[in-house]
């Protein structure tokens, strides 16, 4: 399964996740108009940092840079460009994955072989030989899952129903950071700090229990409904892999029970509003507001029975799953905990298992032709288990010091920038500036990789047990979270990884992380052409610092405390900003019967909008004193809007872009690079005319920072 994203970019090494292009419609245009960029000036030299930074190669000249900027930029890698067999989507995050990956891949293979190796890396190593060792695996068959099959088979009545709900509950959700709401349990729990109270860390709880990625597929026809019919069978087949007698049956229950699940689901854009989903609930609460459900049984399984209160974040939904663990039969919650408990684990079980889970979740659900290498999926998931311990290593080996350095220049000129931004503001009020500008000034970033790593000293790795390795990992991570309750709040945790490639904002903090790995070309070369750098990583910067002044990251204060500090004459010309945005999204349509949600998508596109214009800002205060050069018939905005436009080059299969387009708080590529439409010096650089189809007029450009 793919999880959503809402601070992410895009992916990590091991997951596609959010952008790239499928069979995308470009807006209403006339035909394209084989006009070239606006006249330059005769060309100099190529500046003496190396390389010059964009693919010229990759461009479509014969498209006018005012009718589809996106194609001229990029049409003719759009056009020499295949999707991987065993890829979804392909983009510039994973053209940067697979060389990341093939570096994981020799540090996790290394430490297998390596029979010295102690501590942390021995860890590695036997989590990867584990699950390599397709024989043993084969051999074992389904035993390593009996014991929970076991207990679930002996569940008699509802209170032995909430205990197992209890002790599947996990940290696999993420509400604001990393925005990963889905998990396939009945319910999911984020640890973090309260926005209510920055001062101390409070349990989030959050839906679950749907196996398809949003209650849109089992509630809706045309292509949801197909999906959830294949759904079905897969349900089917997994429990006859497993030996479960009337499985056809138990499969209709099942899928059944979900569908019901999935009404009192919230939908996306309720999940996303954070005001609406601040519901704080003492333990108490669960019982008179959830009926249904042995709340106290299910507390003091979860770990959970000191636990006094909590923020509620669906509570719809969760008064509505405990009303079915009461309402349905209680051979049906077995059956689904059973299905669920298999299907989680076949990536650890025998071939055929495995190769089921793909066959629908890959090919089915994202349109994949073909499942990815063994070792690719060892490698992935090795390095999200132990994701410090590989981070270590990939820093000591892979990361220059002089990158890290120059990437924290660039990241010091764009917060001044967005903070000058502020300044020159027009329409907001001294007031909210104040507040505005003490949020800039206590922003902390992070880049590269942390300070102090993660220990992983508790957490048992045997290179013989491929599902129970998993199983502990998922344990260790949960006892990890539970540790932040009572404990005092910190701001030091890496959310990503080193070599994930990515960054984030994390918004209760007011501080980002760019990790290590996307510090690579297409998003950066510290040897490449500063204009290409900063339409590249310097938007991706502007855009993570946009993101604490987005239409969520605007609801939180410098401390992370959720409070409004916005006149309201202010706010209602922000939020009219958004909207504006979110209607001139949702005019674009991915496919004749599907368009971009630009409600879902607001956060992400403002963040784009805002971000691309600081950078230019920052990459203009950066050239100060500096002679402007032409290099190959481009001017530096030229360069600079053509390393944004080709860092959001991508590919799609048709069923993954739906996917997105249904679940992601992203737009996909080709829409991302759409966002110079609201940016006048774009305009200048492409001489841009009204006739042509990407112009707006000055007064429809949105303009938020």
């Amino acid at each position: 399964m793919t999880p959503t994203s809402r601070r992410l970019l895009s992916i990590t090494v091991s997951t596609v996740l959010v952008t790239g292009l499928g069979a995308c419609n470009a807006p209403p245009s006339q035909a394209p108009q084989a006009t070239a960029a606006k006249p330059a000036p005769a060309a100099s030299d190529k500046p003496v940092l190396g390389t010059f930074g964009f693919d010229t190669a990759g461009m479509d000249r014969s498209v006018a840079p005012g009718d589809d900027f996106y194609m001229y930029a990029n049409g003719g890698w759009m056009k020499s460009t295949e999707i991987p067999a065993d890829r979804s989507s392909f983009n510039s995050f994973t053209r940067i994955s697979l060389d990341t990956e093939k570096q994981v891949r020799d540090l996790v293979e290394g430490a297998a072989k390596d029979k010295a190796a102690s501590g942390d890396m021995r860890k590695v190593g036997d989590y990867y030989t584990a699950f390599m060792d397709e024989a043993g695996i084969e051999a074992k068959g389904i035993a390593p899952l009996k014991p929970q099959l076991d207990a679930i088979a002996a569940i008699a009545d509802t209170k032995a129903l909430a205990k197992e709900f209890g002790s599947q509950l996990r940290a696999d959700v993420d509400l604001l950071n990393n925005t990963d709401y889905f998990t396939d349990r009945p319910f999911g729990v984020w640890i973090n700090q309260d926005v209510n109270d920055p001062s101390r860390n409070v349990p989030y709880f959050v839906q679950g229990g749907l196996g398809l990625p949003d209650r849109s597929f089992y509630l809706e026809g045309g292509r949801s409904a197909e999906v959830k019919q294949a759904y079905q069978a897969h349900v089917q087949k997994v429990l006859e892999l497993a030996g479960i007698a009337d499985a056809a049956a138990k499969a209709q229950r099942i899928v059944a029970l979900e569908t019901e699940i999935a009404r009192v689901h919230a939908t996306q854009e309720q999940t996303n509003d954070v005001q609406r989903g601040n519901n704080p609930w003492t333990q108490a609460d669960f019982a008179k507001k959830a009926p249904g459900l042995d709340w106290p049984t299910f507390m003091q399984a979860a770990g959970l029975s000191g636990q006094k209160d909590f923020i509620v974040w669906q509570p719809s939904a969760v008064a509505g799953i405990s009303k079915l663990a009461a309402g349905q039969p209680l051979d049906t919650w077995k059956d689904y905990l059973a299905f669920h408990a298999i299907d989680r684990a076949s990536p650890f079980l025998p071939k055929a298992f495995a190769d089921e889970q793909f066959a629908f979740y890959g090919h089915t659900l994202n349109g994949t032709p073909q499942q990815r290498d063994r070792w690719k999926r060892a490698v992935s998931m090795t390095s999200n288990v132990l994701g410090e311990a590989v981070g270590h290593a990939y820093v000591q080996h892979y990361v220059d010091p002089k990158t890290k350095e120059r990437a924290e220049t660039m990241v010091k000129n764009i917060v001044a920038a967005f903070g000058k931004r502020i300044d020159a503001l027009a329409w907001m009020s001294p007031e909210t500036k104040a507040a505005a500008k003490a949020k800039i000034d206590s922003l902390q970033v992070a880049v590269a990789y942390p300070d102090t790593w993660r220990d992983y000293g508790a957490l048992e790795v045997k290179p013989d047990d491929a599902l129970g390795n998993a199983q502990r990992a998922e344990a260790f991570d949960y006892k990890r979270e539970l540790a932040k309750l009572g404990a005092k709040v910190t701001h030091d945790e890496w959310y990503m990884t080193p070599q994930t490639i990515n960054a984030v904002n994390i918004p209760l903090e007011n501080r980002l992380i760019f990790p290590a790995a996307i510090l690579q070309p297409p998003f950066f070369d510290p040897n490449a052409d500063d204009a290409v750098n900063y339409g590249a990583i310097g938007s991706v910067i502007g855009h993570e610092i946009s993101h604490s002044f987005d239409n969520t990251g605007a609801l939180f204060d410098q401390t992370g405390r959720l409070h409004n500090w916005w006149t309201p004459a202010d706010f209602t010309k922000f939020d009219a900003a958004g909207q504006a945005l979110a209607a001139q999204f949702s005019a674009y349509k991915p496919f004749p019967d599907l368009s971009i949600n630009g409600k879902l998508n607001l956060g992400e596109n403002i963040a784009d909008v805002a971000g691309l214009a600081t950078a230019l800002d920052a990459y203009r205060l950066s050239q100060q004193g500096k002679p402007a050069q032409t290099l190959e018939g481009f001017t530096p905005e030229q360069r600079f809007f053509l390393g944004f436009a080709q860092a959001w080059r991508g590919k799609y299969r048709d069923a993954a872009m739906r996917n997105a387009v249904l679940t992601d708080v992203h737009s996909p590529g080709r829409y991302r690079a759409m966002t110079v439409r609201n940016i006048d010096a774009w305009y200048d650089a492409f001489a841009v005319k009204p006739e042509q189809a990407m112009y707006l007029a000055p007064d429809k450009r949105v303009k938020v920072w």
